[in-house]
């Protein structure tokens, strides 16, 4: 098993990396969707006992990924914010320190259905926000999976995960990338996000991540 797989799409070669993200080496940019930043806060401030430290977790992944890989433009698929409590104190300034770490990185958000609700990234954080689809070469980068008429769309919103059935009662969901002829959906980049189990189709490929790995699923595996 590889921490990365390599997908043609559109004579452009894309790493679909384990750690849930696209790596497009031609451009030099990440593809992250669904980090929905701040989404155990605003849980927090419902009352709700959710976990703790999900933000820096996802923002040290963040930093592992650009050490990895030579990065110049970070572009979010939409839900880079969950909701209007995600501008606690404490998330913003972690996503402060970790934007003053990268000046040189030029990021942009395509806005999805949670951005609209949540407001835009604060303007000290430089995240450029556009509407879908925004296309860059072949590709329409979109947050939500709706056909493009010209291009193959890559976006997120969903979470796919696949479930893998062990023997007797054995199961486990993991997160996975969904590629087919039109579209290719990532997984959600961020913690805690939950996923939606997604069958396996004619045409289709399905590649799993255990966050260390990443493999394809194959009709052997489905057997």
């Amino acid at each position: 098993m590889n921490s990365e797989q390599k997908l043609t799409i559109q004579s452009q070669d894309l790493l679909l990396l384990a750690d849930k993200a696209i790596y497009w080496p031609e451009q030099r940019t990440l593809l992250i969707a669904d980090a929905h930043f701040g989404k155990a806060a605003t849980y927090r401030a419902l009352g709700q006992p959710v976990p703790q430290g999900t933000t820096s977790h996802n923002l040290q992944r963040l930093n592992a990924l650009l050490s990895n890989y030579p990065t110049e433009q970070m572009i979010f698929l939409g839900d880079f914010l969950h909701a209007p409590k995600s501008h606690a104190p404490a998330t913003l300034a972690a996503l402060g320190h970790w934007r003053a770490r990268h000046t040189q990185l030029h990021c942009i958000l395509v806005r999805g259905n949670h951005d609209k609700h949540a407001g835009d990234p604060p303007v000290n954080l430089n995240i450029k926000t556009v509407d879908e689809p925004y296309l860059i070469g072949n590709f329409a980068l979109q947050h939500m999976p709706t056909p493009h008429p010209t291009h193959h769309v890559l976006a997120g919103h969903i979470h796919p995960a696949f479930r893998l059935q062990g023997k007797g009662r054995q199961r486990l969901v993991l997160p996975c990338f969904h590629h087919q002829n039109n579209m290719t959906l990532l997984p959600s980049f961020g913690d805690f996000t939950g996923g939606c189990v997604i069958e396996h189709t004619p045409g289709s490929f399905i590649y799993v991540t255990n966050g260390e790995y990443i493999w394809p699923i194959t009709a052997l595996s489905l057997r």
